[in-house]
């Protein structure tokens, strides 16, 4: 939650911003669900026809028949509040109200196995749905060692709950507090003007339903210092490949581009589709070396490489903005590759990238 938002609410109740930020933070940012009374549990209307009951010395028996109760539900009610000669209707409610206010203990604080095993999977960089989705396919069937994403979040985000450390909240992915508008970076660096283009309403409607493998999207992700990796994510199976460039010229990528390629069987490259950046102006060079097409998405239509722009999002996790790229070499970036595609993805059913990847390479060999 933004610092606009707080100062918002702070304005609406006359408070200060910290004041605000200070509730919302105890409760983790998330709205308490609403108070809602057990459909089985004694009305405040039926509490004070007990208090005329005792009040008239009616027996337990008499007060219960008349309001459809079992007699000891009665006694525990006029027992637990004050007995027959203090017992008052609207202070017994609101103390039942209070009581039932009680911490009860998540799954994660009553199991130290499923704990310590959120606990691993949260300092790899799973996210809670991942590491949900692992567990329940890993255990079938046994609901002790499974939890929901929902529970892992609130563990996190609200400390009064004591389970996860706040330490852990650095391992999930941050998201951005300001939205950045679809210009930003498109002006004036001649985007959009590549020689020769085929527009991705050309490509195959085989690749477009993600059913074969070996259609690739492809990015650069930008550092400091004039500095890029190339980023590749195969359509079908989710896997990530992370190439080290030296700058961002056309000569540069596209050089990296086509080692890469070299790499794999020709089975598993067929097509490759990318942004409108000018690194990709030698498109056509990559085609001659690689017998392989390359398709480009419209202007400003990030989402037609939904996949990659995913992964370029988690890759900021490794890689933040700001930080000098070139420092890293190719068997770091595989290494980083290697974490991503060993993450249980929920679009493949909670498998890896990497034991569909395999599949596929069997498959050819």
């Amino acid at each position: 939650m933004g610092r606009s938002v707080t100062h918002a609410i702070a304005r609406l109740f006359d408070r200060g911003h910290s004041s605000i930020a200070r509730i919302l933070s105890e409760a983790g940012g998330i709205r308490p669900p609403k108070r809602i009374r057990s459909s089985i549990a004694l009305s405040l209307s039926e509490r004070e026809e007990i208090s005329r009951g005792v009040a008239s010395h009616e027996s337990f028996r008499s007060i219960a028949a008349r309001l459809g109760r079992s007699p000891s539900t009665i006694s525990r009610e006029i027992k637990r509040n004050g007995g027959d000669g203090n017992y008052r209707a609207a202070q017994a409610d609101q103390a039942a109200w209070n009581r039932a206010c009680r911490p009860k203990r998540c799954k994660l604080a009553v199991s130290p196995w499923l704990r310590r095993a959120v606990e691993i999977k949260l300092r790899l960089n799973w996210s809670p749905e991942q590491i949900a989705g692992w567990l329940k396919r890993m255990h079938p069937g046994d609901e002790s060692k499974q939890v929901s994403h929902e529970t892992i979040y609130r563990s996190l985000f609200i400390q009064a709950r004591g389970v996860l450390k706040k330490e852990l909240l650095q391992y999930l992915r941050s998201e951005r507090t300001m939205r950045r508008s679809i210009h930003s970076g498109q002006l004036e660096d001649g985007r959009g003007k590549i020689p020769h283009a085929i527009s991705i309403s050309e490509r195959p409607a085989s690749v477009e339903d993600r059913a074969v493998p070996g259609h690739w999207e492809g990015d650069l992700i930008a550092g400091s210092n004039n500095s890029y990796i190339a980023t590749l994510v195969e359509r079908h199976t989710r896997y990530v490949m992370l190439i080290k460039v030296d700058d961002k010229r056309t000569e540069s990528v596209v050089t990296a581009l086509i080692k890469q390629a070299r790499k794999l069987p020709s089975e598993l490259y067929k097509s490759l589709t990318w942004d409108r950046g000018t690194e990709m102006k030698d498109h056509q060079r990559f085609t001659m070396a690689t017998d392989i097409n390359v398709y480009f998405c419209d202007p400003r239509s990030p989402w037609q490489r939904g996949s990659n722009e995913n992964t370029n999002r988690l890759l900021r996790q490794y890689y933040p903005k700001g930080m000098d790229l070139s420092v890293y070499s190719q068997a770091e970036l595989d290494k980083v590759a290697r974490r991503l595609n060993e993450r249980p993805r929920k679009t493949l059913n909670f498998e890896t990238p990497a034991e569909r990847f395999n599949a596929c390479v069997a498959s050819t060999s």
